[in-house]
């Protein structure tokens, strides 16, 4: 009888300790960061630091064109903060007033590059026959895409060029399109050649020829957890995340 009821006190404490850790789980509050691809190796980066600080808080990134990620906001996705790689995308949220314009600040720069495989020495190189498909972001919804439209439209080679343009879903894709040969040149940005050791010739583009790449970050109004996104929106403007940021090729705006 004694080894029964032993056993059955076993259980019962086993059991309650299970019921703690679940609650210790479910405790942990998620907050969700839309974010432009490019910034997809600084953040991760980022995330680790912050939750090994915040062990209440679960970062959940969601990547991609800051145009689609735009939408999706619109749309009534749940996101707490949103880093764009526009200010455009930004402020077409503070007019759908998903956003309130105090809630939103300037992050980062960026800027444009011409990547390619084969020497270029100017984006006049691309009306070259050895050059067949060049990868662009879709400039409908990805920024760095929008800059290189600028770009050509200024430097009048967007409709020579146009024929050999490889639409992509983000900056990211335009790497890899590149790197495995899939179009012979590309636009990406500066920081995106920290992830790559592939890419063979790259050529800074003028900051004259496109609006200033900023990137914009901004709580959404709709946060049901205000106290922890505004917590994570102030952290990611601190000295540690900009030595990060710094780190894979972006420019600091202070």
């Amino acid at each position: 009888m004694k080894k029964i009821w032993v056993l059955l006190s076993m259980c019962m404490l086993l059991s309650g300790c299970g019921t703690s850790q679940n609650q210790t789980a479910k405790e942990k509050i998620t907050i969700t960061v839309s974010a432009a691809a490019s910034l997809k190796n600084a953040l991760t980066e980022i995330e680790k630091a912050y939750e090994n600080k915040n062990k209440n808080i679960d970062i959940k990134f969601n990547y991609g064109a800051s145009g689609a990620l735009a939408q999706q906001i619109k749309s009534g996705a749940p996101v707490d903060l949103f880093i764009s790689a526009a200010q455009d995308k930004v402020d077409d949220l503070i007019k759908h007033q998903d956003i309130n314009q105090s809630d939103t600040t300037i992050l980062l720069k960026n800027h444009l590059v011409l990547i390619s495989n084969d020497a270029i020495v100017s984006p006049e190189t691309l009306k070259d026959n050895t050059i067949r498909k060049i990868a662009i972001g879709n400039p409908e919804v990805v920024p760095a895409g929008k800059y290189a439209a600028q770009t050509l439209k200024k430097l009048n080679l967007q409709e020579t060029l146009k024929p050999k343009m490889v639409l992509t879903k983000d900056v990211r894709q335009v790497l890899t399109y590149v790197e495995t040969g899939n179009t012979e040149a590309g636009f990406v940005y500066a920081s995106d050649l920290k992830a790559t050791s592939k890419v063979q010739h790259q050529l800074p583009l003028n900051d004259a020829l496109h609006d200033p790449i900023t990137y914009p970050i901004a709580k959404i109004k709709g946060t049901k957890h205000k106290k922890e996104t505004d917590a994570l929106y102030h952290y990611l403007q601190n000295d540690a995340c900009k030595k990060i940021y710094k780190k894979y090729g972006f420019d600091i705006n202070a």
